[in-house]
């Protein structure tokens, strides 16, 4: 029996970009790049999404370099994968303030387990993206951040958004994590293309834990007074 499961692991292990990026600007696929992304993310699709239930979508702006990037699943770092999802991760554990984020609060919308019956999650843009900053150092770059990076990914992201649609998803309403960039982003093509009946922003994990860490509890409550109500 094909599940929603089997799908996403299709999904993921289908990710290739073929296109032309602007110089300096690197993609990552751990789907092609490491062989232990490809197996621990069927390890947590298969524990969470081993069924038909249609699920709501909630969408980020794309992968980063210590959690999806490591682990091939969004939204979580080799920590909470392995402490809160009891998969295991050989060699270097990372830790993502967007991870730690997501993971608090879906324990405050009860469990792992009732909360991924309920969303999946993935990213307007499925792959992440570096760079080199002035110091040499690869940090994250996200696909919004140069009119260059958008036009040579536009095409994979439309045709990545068809895909993840088709995998199981109540396209009624969406929620985007980012309500600046990213939200007016999905906006437009949504408009375009006609995603996704209703798009409802909320602000990104990673913003709270930078900028709103003293209200995060806040941020929570508004979390997961949206997600309990669509």
């Amino acid at each position: 029996m094909n599940t929603f499961a089997d799908r996403i692991i299709a999904f993921n292990r289908s990710l290739t970009f073929k296109g032309k990026l602007p110089q300096g600007i690197a993609i990552m696929n751990p789907f092609r790049e490491q062989e232990q992304a490809v197996l621990v993310s069927e390890l947590f699709y298969q524990k969470y999404y081993a069924d038909n239930v249609p699920r709501k979508f909630i969408i980020g702006i794309n992968p980063g370099r210590f959690g999806a990037a490591q682990t091939g699943v969004p939204f979580t770092d080799p920590i909470r994968l392995q402490e809160l999802c009891g998969i295991p991760f050989e060699g270097s554990t990372f830790r993502e303030v967007s991870s730690v984020f997501m993971y608090e609060m879906m324990d405050a919308f009860g469990s792992l387990e009732s909360f991924y019956k309920k969303f999946y999650i993935h990213s307007v843009c499925p792959l992440g993206f570096t760079k080199l900053n002035a110091l040499q150092k690869q940090i994250n770059y996200n696909y919004y951040d140069s009119d260059d990076l958008i036009d040579a990914v536009y095409p994979f992201i439309i045709e990545n958004l068809h895909k993840q649609l088709a995998l199981g998803i109540d396209t009624e309403t969406v929620i985007c994590l980012g309500t600046g960039k990213n939200f007016r982003f999905l906006n437009k093509i949504n408009d375009k293309f006609g995603f996704f009946e209703r798009i409802i922003p909320l602000e990104h994990p990673r913003y709270i834990a930078q900028y709103k860490s003293k209200e995060k509890t806040a941020y929570i409550d508004k979390y997961i007074t949206l997600l309990q109500s669509i």
